[in-house]
């Protein structure tokens, strides 16, 4: 049990009698008299996504889940299929469990994938993550010293701001937590 201050993006926790995920907690300290905690919580299940108020002092149940290393293999649908590297079992997730982590699923891609009771959940990405850009405006020559960013595509469909030297065909790492782009890489 961990008091409703210590929610953070990310974390697993039970509500109701069901599995949720943090999608993202913010500590109001001085409303009401007593400190409130506003939260997003997705339903593991269903992936709805609810807000919920829990008061400073309310303690949230943290599920734990076991982790199982995959490599992405492929999407069909709206379903997204992994395969566990130690015993080449493969599992399907659905867009709406996944959420904004099918923009950074890249074919054979390794990855762990969270499991509770011998059931996936989730996934759990890497810090970065390197992709290809597909489209973006060309580079505008003496561009490199200017701080103007421009749209770019990657091949997972993801629109990222890219300073103005960056081309189509460059490969660039991004920040799986903000989507924002990092650096070139060589």
């Amino acid at each position: 049990m961990i008091q409703a201050t210590q929610l953070k993006r990310g974390m697993c926790i039970k509500h109701a009698n069901a599995l949720y995920r943090v999608v993202a907690a913010e500590h109001m300290p001085k409303l009401i008299l007593q400190g409130l905690v506003q939260a997003k919580i997705r339903h593991l299940k269903s992936g709805s996504i609810s807000d919920h108020r829990f008061r400073s002092v309310d303690m949230v149940e943290r599920a734990i889940l076991d982790e199982a290393d995959m490599e992405f293999l492929y999407r069909e649908g709206d379903m997204y299929h992994f395969m566990n590297t130690e015993t080449y079992e493969q599992v399907g997730l659905s867009e709406e469990v996944l959420g904004d982590a099918v923009n950074y699923l890249i074919a054979n891609s390794k990855l762990k994938v969270e499991m509770f009771e011998d059931r996936p959940v989730g996934i759990e990405l890497p810090l970065n993550v390197e992709m290809t850009v597909l489209e973006t405006e060309p580079a505008i020559k003496g561009s490199t010293v200017s701080n103007v960013g421009k749209p770019a595509r990657m091949e997972t469909g993801l629109i990222v701001q890219v300073p103005a030297f960056i081309n189509e065909g460059d490969r660039i790492r991004i920040d799986t937590a903000t989507g924002a782009y990092v650096e070139r890489v060589k």
